[in-house]
């Protein structure tokens, strides 16, 4: 029999890890769905903003503005994009955001001003943008990729509770 040992180690214990690196708590779940959701969706954000938001033709060939031209809202959607995939590589690095400010709320918040970006480009088109036949891919793929985003903080939101 042998005796206990006097002085316990207090170091706190790495957390297992599995196969691919990925520690058993974090496996699965919605929490793993989120980052994934996040970061994909951060990138096609970020990549709209080079997609064809306004299409037309004059007696011509067909000619596309790509959302990088339309001002600053398109600017600011590739920013939007930017900033998702940016948590997302701190967060892989070991960076994490204060206890008061959750990622999620982050996410969501950088979805809903990616989404109010773009609602406001799908609605009002510039004026030097004329004669246009309709809009491109390009900004509904923007709208879909804010709005996953958004639903990206929803999903690590319901895990944190």
């Amino acid at each position: 029999m042998q005796a206990p040992d006097p002085y316990p180690d207090e170091r706190p214990q790495a957390p297992a890890r599995g196969m691919l690196g990925v520690s058993p708590a974090r496996a699965g779940g919605f929490w793993v769905l989120g980052e994934r959701l996040a970061r994909v969706a951060g990138l096609v954000l970020a990549l709209s903003a080079f997609m064809s938001w306004y299409a037309g033709s004059d007696d011509g060939p067909t000619i596309a503005v790509i959302g990088w031209h339309v001002g600053v809202l398109g600017k600011l959607v590739f920013f939007v994009g930017l900033a998702v995939l940016a948590l997302a590589a701190a967060r892989e690095a070991g960076i994490e955001l204060p206890a008061t400010v959750p990622e999620s709320l982050v996410l969501i918040g950088l979805g809903s001003l990616g989404t109010t970006f773009v609602l406001i480009r799908l609605l009002t088109v510039p004026d030097e943008f004329f004669p246009y036949t309709g809009r491109g891919i390009g900004i509904w793929i923007s709208l879909l990729a804010s709005l996953a985003v958004i639903a990206a903080g929803l999903l690590e939101a319901s895990e944190e509770l």
